[in-house]
């Protein structure tokens, strides 16, 4: 729908076929005053703003649209388009499994979409190439928008940085733009082999098929996006593994993690209640969730990490650097 309201407004063509009939003869669609009521609530909901319109030859009954910040993110070709993650959200096989959960409840399993599906979500990814590509392109989706935010308002996370592995990093699309705003920074993105087969690297970008907790190559730095909140007690042994492989470091390294911390007391009422959801995304789909600084903090300590520090600058999420 938005691209529909955004390319009726920009394409002349379009314009001008509807321009073709007057006033008076336009044709009216059945479900007209339908559309108008659904309209009525995205606007209600700011999602569309009812614009103004300077046309003579528009009824006064007929109502024009315009898109807003919310709906920009909607567009497909926007750069900061959130479509792939919305999707992802709205897909069924992450949705259906809801209608399950009070049975999760009574159950055994470790997740309700073990519980609904018969298989956890990373043995339905590995079997199922249409919810691979899904998800791994809802987790890209944000890549440019993560990458400009640390480039611009916290470059200093890359200082003195030579090589980092981007551990499930997919695509590759946040390392990509990571390397290419830090001169000199080699990325290397470390991921299963169904989700790196195929990938073509470049200069300052490779990729390596593997398991984290298996095997995490040498780097200045370990980098982690939305990883950890998708495991329990794993997410220590995920961290010793980031451990070693930093070790080599003269300095001691480090490990970069964007993740959300919970229970923050400045954040607005909005900030929480979404981060809430978010956290009841990863109770359904898997042992993970979103932790609080406390949480965080205890988790560090298990792995033998000695301090950390936190940058809330990414709306939900924070910038989290642990050291050694």
């Amino acid at each position: 729908m938005c691209d529909s309201i955004r390319h009726t407004r920009c394409h002349p063509q379009a314009r001008k076929a509807y321009d073709a009939f007057p006033s008076s003869r336009r044709p009216r669609h059945p479900k007209t005053d339908s559309l108008r009521r659904l309209m009525r609530v995205l606007v209600h909901s700011n999602f569309f703003h009812k614009a103004k319109t300077e046309d003579v030859d528009v009824d006064e009954d007929e109502e024009v649209y315009s898109l807003t910040p919310a709906s920009l993110l909607l567009l497909e070709d926007e750069p900061l388009s959130a479509v792939p993650l919305v999707r992802a959200m709205l897909d069924p096989i992450l949705t259906d499994l809801w209608h399950n959960l009070s049975q999760w409840f009574r159950n055994d399993s470790d997740t309700a979409f073990l519980a609904h599906h018969g298989r956890s979500v990373w043995e339905y990814m590995a079997a199922d190439e249409g919810l691979n590509v899904l998800l791994n392109k809802s987790l890209a989706c944000d890549a440019g928008f993560v990458a400009s935010v640390l480039i611009n308002e916290c470059k200093h996370v890359f200082h003195g940085l030579k090589v980092m592995v981007d551990v499930g990093g997919g695509t590759g699309a946040t390392a990509k733009a990571v390397a290419a705003g830090i001169p000199g920074l080699k990325c290397v993105v470390l991921d299963l082999p169904h989700v790196v087969a195929g990938r073509e690297g470049s200069e300052n970008v490779t990729y390596l098929s593997g398991d984290m907790f298996d095997f995490i190559p040498e780097a200045d730095a370990v980098f982690l996006k939305w990883i950890l909140h998708d495991w329990n007690e794993e997410c220590v042994r995920i961290l010793k593994k980031c451990k070693e492989a930093i070790s080599s470091n003269n300095h001691g390294g480090k490990v970069i993690l964007v993740e959300v911390v919970m229970e923050d007391e400045k954040e607005t009422y909005e900030e929480t209640e979404t981060k809430l959801f978010f956290d009841m995304q990863m109770l359904a789909t898997t042992t993970g969730k979103e932790r609080s600084e406390k949480e965080w903090a205890k988790i560090f300590s298990a792995a033998g990490f000695g301090n950390y520090k936190i940058t809330r600058l990414l709306g939900l999420r924070s910038v989290i650097e642990v050291f050694p």
